[in-house]
């Protein structure tokens, strides 16, 4: 029986009158990847964005229903607890401009007024960019700015700064689609490391990406979950024809 870490139940987000996700039910299970596919402007964004609160920060914008993290109602609870438990990755890697590579790792102990000793830090800074496969590129220049690295190694650096929290879960917002195919590839294989250690909702528009690194595949199309089953059945064999059209490419 697989264990169940986070349950979406009857969720709506809006944004004023605008009904952007309508009604989604979904489990997500611990150490496993779960990608959220569909068209532009499905409400993939905006579902992530959700799961950590980051969704009512827009003016106007607030949901109904319920996201239970284990038997904690994320939408009753104090989000800056939430987004310590549920990181997030963007699109575009942003490293903070000002802060170096040390820094940028830990910065989210220091936003959230967590005091940890020097050691405990530099044991935390370490640990971190060696599960974002990014150490040995940096060990030797970690008070050199983030924003110096390459794309790749930005959204790395960006992974690390998340997992340093130890969250129980990573939201990540199309994280490769500012790089090349190499750079893609290295996060795709960084997050396959990752789930032995962290549950991973990606959101991607890149269906051979979504089949390739996913154990669960959710589809949304205008706002609604049209289908939502392990990864290979799918991917293989999807129950809803606008599933079958869009891994077709017919739309999107």
């Amino acid at each position: 029986m697989e264990d169940q870490v986070l349950s979406i139940r009857n969720l709506n987000a809006y944004f004023g009158d605008f009904h952007a996700v309508k009604n989604v039910s979904m489990k997500v299970y611990k150490n496993t990847i779960t990608a959220i596919m569909g068209p532009s402007g499905c409400g993939k964004t905006t579902l992530i964005r959700c799961v950590n609160r980051l969704h009512e920060l827009t003016e106007g914008a607030y949901t109904t229903g319920e996201i239970f993290l284990r038997n904690n109602n994320i939408l009753s609870m104090n989000p800056i607890v939430i987004r310590r438990q549920i990181g997030m990755v963007f699109q575009k890697p942003n490293p903070f401009p000002t802060m170096s590579i040390y820094d940028n790792v830990v910065a989210g102990y220091k936003i959230n007024g967590i005091k940890i000793d020097k050691t405990e830090m530099d044991a935390i800074v370490e640990s971190s960019l060696k599960k974002a496969v990014l150490w040995d590129e940096v060990k030797d220049k970690l008070r050199q700015k983030g924003v110096f690295l390459s794309g790749g190694q930005q959204q790395r650096l960006c992974i690390a700064r998340a997992i340093a929290m130890k969250p129980e879960i990573i939201l990540l917002d199309e994280p490769t689609s500012a790089l090349d195919p190499k750079s893609t590839l290295k996060i795709e294989e960084l997050l396959e490391e990752l789930k032995k250690d962290v549950t991973i909702l990606i959101v991607t528009h890149n269906i051979a990406q979504a089949a390739r690194i996913s154990d669960y595949t959710a589809f949304m199309y205008l706002g609604e979950l049209i289908e939502y089953d392990k990864s290979d059945k799918m991917f293989t064999s999807p129950s809803d024809p606008k599933t079958n059209e869009y891994l077709k490419g017919c739309f999107g």
